[in-house]
């Protein structure tokens, strides 16, 4: 994800939109905004469902980012051209903003410690927010949280969105490195690390939560669209939960 498409100011999309565009010999993207909202992502999730539901001929792959859903097809059957008209006209049949989302999304509840040596940042952010300690712990554990999209890493998720008092700047300098399963926070989203790796974004809690599973017939656990609350924990239940790859999580069907 982009430094431009994460810092841009958050509005609805305007009346140009959506927007369907080539992307080189064999795609399409169809874009509901040029920022992220949360009508934006709601229609991309939901125009993807619809093109999986329903499977124009010669589609053979689908997928969302925050505000867009990209198609892949099969240049031999079809073509831009063909194509791009039965998008059209199934983006024309409802108000993509104001769609359901899409069936058979999870509601997830994920043991997190805030705060101590295992997330070391929760009080440099809940000070960027405006916020104490407790109400920042309060805030984000409050809050249920959407998958927006899946990206940077395989399986890791990008969530939201948060309080307005959460639209805070990533740091200016990189931290060496979060473990997996890091809870971390910027710009009114949450970013729970599948990997360990360096990051600008401020680490404020930690999951013994297993995002990428390969060995597993479906191997990303979160999918978009899902809805996650994180539940405060002391470390030493979360260190009784490190055997688990659910790390203590529970999930049950959204209806």
């Amino acid at each position: 994800m982009s430094n431009q498409t994460q810092n841009a100011p958050r509005r609805s999309a305007p009346g140009d939109w959506p927007q369907v565009r080539t992307v080189g010999v064999d795609g399409l993207l169809v874009s509901f905004g040029n920022s992220l909202s949360e009508p934006a992502n709601r229609a991309a999730l939901a125009f993807r469902a619809a093109l999986d539901t329903s499977t124009p001929d010669g589609i053979e792959e689908t997928s969302t980012s925050l505000v867009s859903t990209y198609l892949r097809f099969d240049p031999l059957h079809t073509d831009h051209k063909e194509l791009r008209g039965k998008v059209q006209a199934m983006l024309d049949r409802q108000d993509w903003y104001k769609a359901s989302l899409p069936s058979g999304r999870r509601a997830w509840r994920i043991p997190t410690v805030f705060g101590t040596d295992l997330a070391p940042q929760l009080d440099e952010a809940a000070a960027a927010a405006g916020l104490t300690r407790d109400e920042a712990i309060t805030s984000i554990s409050e809050s249920r949280v959407r998958v927006q999209t899946i990206g940077f890493a395989a399986g890791q998720p990008y969530l939201g969105e948060l309080d307005p008092a959460w639209d805070i700047p990533r740091q200016k300098a990189l931290t060496d490195r979060v473990p997996e399963g890091a809870l971390t926070v910027a710009i009114r989203q949450l970013v729970l690390f599948s990997v360990s790796t360096p990051t600008g974004w401020r680490h404020i809690g930690q999951t013994a939560f297993r995002l990428f599973r390969p060995e597993s017939d479906t191997p990303f656990v979160l999918r978009p669209g899902d809805e996650v609350r994180f539940d405060p924990v002391s470390r030493e239940r979360l260190a009784a939960m490190q055997d688990d790859p659910d790390g203590g999580a529970t999930s049950k069907v959204l209806t």
